[in-house]
């Protein structure tokens, strides 16, 4: 069992920037953000392979950059110009099944094994 542990969530202005770190308790093949608002389904945010194949969002729109580093089971997501719309609580994924280097991570929130408490973002405008 790989523990997922968020943090770096908090409170911002429209236009700032936040970085959300993840440290896993194992290693995950792929290693994915997602984020979920009261009332709504979770939704797939970024994720990057264990390659370093990345996938975003539509809505993401070249705001946000997700990495991670192998060797100590972290993932960070780094968002930059922020939105109101962005106020969500943020989780990260673990997906232990194998993927292959070359492969771009899945969006399926069924598909990930391990998941974290989450992180409060909230933007004002």
């Amino acid at each position: 069992q790989v523990q997922l542990q968020e943090s770096g969530g908090g409170l911002v202005r429209a236009g700032d920037s936040l970085k959300l770190s993840c440290v896993a308790s194992g290693f995950a093949y792929v290693m994915s953000w997602f984020r979920q608002v009261s009332g709504r389904e979770r939704e797939f945010v970024a994720g990057i392979g264990w390659g370093g194949v990345q996938r975003y969002a539509d809505f993401v729109e070249g705001r946000f950059a997700v990495s991670r580093d192998n060797a100590a089971n972290t993932a960070v997501l780094q968002m930059n110009s922020l939105e109101p719309e962005d106020t969500a609580i943020y989780y990260c994924a673990g997906d232990h099944k194998f993927l292959d280097a070359s492969a771009s991570p899945h969006t399926d929130p069924w598909g990930y094994d391990y998941w974290g408490q989450g992180t409060q973002v909230t933007v004002s405008s």
